[in-house]
């Protein structure tokens, strides 16, 4: 696409995610525009600050629930805090409980470290964020939403880093914890649950997330890299 055809498509999303539009951008060229200045980065100081904010009133419309992004991270790190402390309360217990406290910890770390994943990293690349988000009922996990205009214009190899964080945060946790286990004395079961969760959230990013999330969208970006 040039820039005449990038303006046209950009013109397009932009009435689609009006007040009155339908917010639906896969109607319009708008991603085949994003795609046209990520092969071409020079581009990105024109055309980044409109796409942008076409992105935020898309992403508005789409997300079920969204917090500002200071409120967001304030209570991801409070959940991560609450879940170590779980964790922690299994070095004073006895078996069984110090293994479900282990596992319920577990559990609960996993849930806010995904986006605070991105975040760091994200963050660390030179990328900024804007809001906290729940996308959808089906999947409730909660993330963080980039802003695009930073996204845009940081580099190819940044941007697929960044989306690579969250999963690999994923998967490391649980295999981290089997030192909690070791240091508690855990019961079997317990060493054997956080084995199956890792070897689970591994066979999720093999048949699912390389097709529709995280690792897909770091494969999609390292084609842009120049």
């Amino acid at each position: 696409m040039d820039k005449a055809e990038i303006t046209a498509a950009l013109d397009a999303a932009a009435a689609a995610t009006a007040a009155d539009g339908s917010g639906n951008l896969s109607g319009t060229a708008f991603w085949n525009a994003v795609a046209a200045v990520k092969r071409n980065p020079g581009l990105a100081d024109e055309f980044a600050d409109t796409m942008a904010d076409i992105d935020r009133r898309a992403f508005e419309r789409w997300a079920l629930l969204t917090l500002p992004i200071g409120v967001g991270t304030a209570l991801a790190i409070i959940g991560t805090l609450i879940g170590l402390g779980v964790i922690t309360a299994g070095y004073y217990t006895d078996e069984p409980w110090n293994g479900l406290l282990l596992l319920a910890g577990t559990g609960i770390v996993l849930v806010p470290t995904h986006g605070l994943g991105h975040l760091v990293a994200g963050r660390s690349l030179g990328m900024r964020f804007t809001h906290w988000f729940v996308g959808t009922i089906r999947m409730p996990q909660p993330g963080v939403k980039v802003d695009y205009a930073t996204y845009l214009r940081t580099q190819a190899a940044s941007r697929a880093w960044m989306h690579a964080s969250g999963a690999i945060v994923t998967k490391a946790i649980p295999f981290l914890l089997l030192g909690a286990a070791w240091g508690m004395e855990a019961p079997w079961w317990a060493w054997v649950a956080l084995l199956l969760i890792g070897a689970g959230t591994i066979a999720t990013d093999v048949l699912w997330s390389t097709k529709s999330s995280d690792w897909k969208k770091f494969h999609r970006e390292r084609r842009y890299i120049q």
